[in-house]
């Protein structure tokens, strides 16, 4: 009979739009499972007439980068998947990442724009629960907090409370 553990498998923290939040909670991980150095180096190649040991460094080190790579993989969406696809190693996921969601002062400031828009235009669905309305737009309303705006309880009370179907 198979021993138990009590061990359980770390899960993967999946991005949700809070890349600071994310960058941390997956470096943590990366770090624990010790595939954090092909994110920071990338990948040892084996030199030409490489040795036993070189070679056995090389080939551990893309195993790292594949392990590393399928956890960047499972904690992003597919949508954002297909926006930087074409990077080959984790060094270059993190960094579109960083670039992508980090970003630099105006890249906030065009997020927090988009942000205010779609709570303006933001409405409730005619098919959609009061619970799921509120939780859509406190999540909006929270991203816009985290990006610096700041916005009174009684604003996002009123717009609740005006864009409510009968």
């Amino acid at each position: 009979m198979a021993e138990s553990s009590n061990y359980m498998q770390p899960s993967v923290p999946k991005f949700d739009g809070y890349y600071d939040h994310w960058a941390m909670l997956m470096e943590n991980l990366l770090r624990s499972k010790e595939f954090w150095s092909v994110v920071e180096n990338g990948v040892t190649i084996a030199p030409p007439m490489a040795s036993a040991n070189q070679q056995r460094a090389a080939d551990e080190s893309k195993l790292h980068d594949l392990k590393a790579k399928n956890f960047l993989f499972q904690s992003i969406d597919r949508t954002i998947m297909e926006t930087i696809l074409d990077k080959g190693s984790p060094r270059d996921i993190w960094e579109a990442m960083r670039t992508k969601y980090q970003g630099s002062i105006q890249v906030k400031r065009a997020q927090l724009q988009a942000q205010r828009r779609d709570f303006e235009i933001l409405a409730m669905k005619d098919n959609e629960s009061i619970n799921d309305y509120f939780a859509r737009t406190l999540s909006l309303v929270n991203k816009m907090t985290a990006q610096g705006h700041k916005m009174e309880s009684t604003d996002v009370v009123e717009k609740i409370l005006r864009s409510l179907t009968s």
